[in-house]
């Protein structure tokens, strides 16, 4: 956050607060208080996360476990001939009170993977289900793989962003609950393996 949004959010909460204790009612007190605590969120700089230690994204308790390269397919999935598939492994608990699969943007490759914007395919490692719904508060281990086209040079280590959201009751366009305004959490860098053998990555 720069100089300039510093003070100008500075000065957003002390006027504020000074209107909550003008005689403002105590349901908009809480209304403004959870708004300012949803903007300073999204205003926090991102951070440098350490692998094999949980990450609270909001809806998600993600867990990075390891990041390797596949040349034989990853969890039945087929490649062509002379790809190669980089797999991220990733301990994933559903925080929230419903089942869901909102999981697809919770990280986002900076390092050169593949196709610019290539879109990875999600898998549940236990039994190689494609994008399942994951249950409340039962951890499930996902593997995030991204084909590598024939002849792209594999990276010794791949940095992700990860993103979270903020849980809103009531949404400013439709009045209805939700996650809403995705934001990057922090960056995160994990060593690439040479296959599935590669041991988790522990604090």
């Amino acid at each position: 956050m720069g100089t300039d949004e510093k003070t100008m959010f500075a000065t957003a909460r002390s006027r504020i607060k000074a209107w909550i204790a003008a005689g403002a009612g105590s349901a908009a007190a809480i209304a403004v208080a959870g708004m300012m605590g949803a903007f300073g969120a999204l205003h926090r700089p991102p951070a440098v996360l350490a692998p094999g230690q949980p990450i609270d994204t909001g809806q998600w308790l993600a867990t990075p476990r390891r990041a390797y390269l596949s040349g034989e397919g990853a969890y039945g999935l087929p490649l062509k001939p002379g790809d190669r598939a980089l797999v991220v492994e990733i301990e994933l608990e559903n925080r929230t009170a419903q089942s869901g699969k909102d999981y697809f943007d919770l990280l986002r490759p900076l390092t050169p993977i593949g196709e610019p914007d290539a879109k990875p395919f999600v898998v549940l490692t236990r039994d190689e289900t494609m994008s399942p719904a994951l249950q409340p508060g039962l951890p499930e281990r996902m593997a995030y793989v991204w084909a590598m086209p024939d002849g792209s040079t594999p990276p010794k280590a791949v940095t992700l962003a990860i993103d979270g959201k903020v849980y809103k009751a009531q949404d400013n366009l439709y009045g209805t609950p939700g996650w809403f305004n995705r934001h990057e959490l922090g960056t995160l860098t994990m060593p690439v393996g040479a296959d599935a053998t590669t041991p988790d990555l522990r604090p």
